[in-house]
């Protein structure tokens, strides 16, 4: 490998991931937290998906939903997780350049869709409380699935450029990534980055502005619906109908901004702090996601208890 510090190296082969810099003594234990947190998401997830197919008083446009949700989660954190963990467990640290350039796709790409599935999830419980009784005939299953086509479209396609960009760029500075997984490599080129820049501000501000938005009136129509109710049951039953998905909303929009707002704006902040919450909203939302809706939806927490009867 050409000498890091090397002002012709312009094309590396592999860049070098360095973890968790200021916390190698503890790579250990971090690691032990970050494999129980990804086998929680793994479990939680594929069971969500198995309860839902099985189950056919659940195939409805709000379950068909989260199974989007749940597939999105599996592929999220299984593009950053594995290679994390063989960094801390065999320091296997080396990434090729096109490998690096693709997970730094897929993270960006899977997290859109994530907001993506979110607005849709959204605008489900806004049709099934404000406008219940077209509900059925407003989201039918062609309606369903022309969504769900529609956000991973948008994910796969408003991402693309991003590695494009990146791998026309020289790097003469350093093939060193102080992280975990591949991100911010734009801080390595030795070239004009500000069209890269400029494109990133614009993902993270207008899509997940946008789609905050959204959520936003969405969820201010269902509760002034809500706190319209005459009945205190009726109150009660509709906000725990949308309650999941609040909080499912909040558990990743709330780490999501502030990771994108200290990557862009937190130059004061350690940068092991940077990446520890940088893998922790990879981490959380997934691995909370299918627990809170086993927590709250009654129908699959019906179906678990059922299941662990029976087992």
């Amino acid at each position: 490998m050409s000498d890091s510090n090397a002002t012709d190296f312009t094309n590396p082969s592999t860049f070098i991931l360095l973890g968790i810099p200021g916390l190698e003594a503890t790579h250990v234990w971090i690691s032990v937290l970050f494999c129980t947190m990804y086998t929680i998401a793994l479990l939680g997830n594929f069971t969500i998906l198995f309860i839902v197919k099985t189950e056919p008083s659940l195939h409805g446009p709000m379950y068909y939903f989260l199974c989007m949700l749940a597939i999105t989660d599996l592929f999220l954190t299984t593009s950053t997780l594995p290679k994390t963990l063989s960094i801390f467990w065999f320091n296997s640290r080396e990434i090729e350049f096109n490998a690096c350039l693709s997970q730094m796709y897929f993270i960006h790409c899977f997290s859109v869709m994530e907001s993506g599935i979110l607005v849709a999830m959204a605008f489900d419980r806004y049709v099934a409380i404000c406008n219940p009784l077209r509900h059925s005939t407003i989201l039918t299953n062609p309606m369903v699935a022309t969504i769900g086509l529609a956000v991973v479209l948008r994910g796969c396609i408003i991402v693309l450029p991003t590695p494009f960009l990146a791998r026309r760029w020289p790097y003469c500075r350093t093939n060193i990534i102080p992280h975990t997984y591949c991100d911010g490599i734009a801080v390595l080129a030795c070239a004009d980055i500000r069209v890269s820049s400029y494109y990133g501000l614009f993902l993270a501000f207008l899509v997940t502005g946008v789609d905050v938005f959204f959520i936003a009136v969405s969820y201010i129509q269902i509760l002034r619906v809500i706190f319209s109710l005459p009945a205190r049951d009726a109150r009660l039953k509709a906000f725990r109908t949308c309650g999941s998905h609040l909080f499912v909303f909040l558990t990743f929009c709330i780490p999501s901004l502030f990771s994108i707002l200290t990557h862009r704006f937190g130059q004061n902040v350690p940068l092991h702090f940077h990446v520890l919450i940088a893998n922790m909203y990879l981490l959380v939302p997934p691995m909370l996601n299918p627990i809170i809706y086993g927590v709250w939806t009654k129908q699959i927490r019906n179906r678990m208890f059922w299941l662990t009867v029976i087992d």
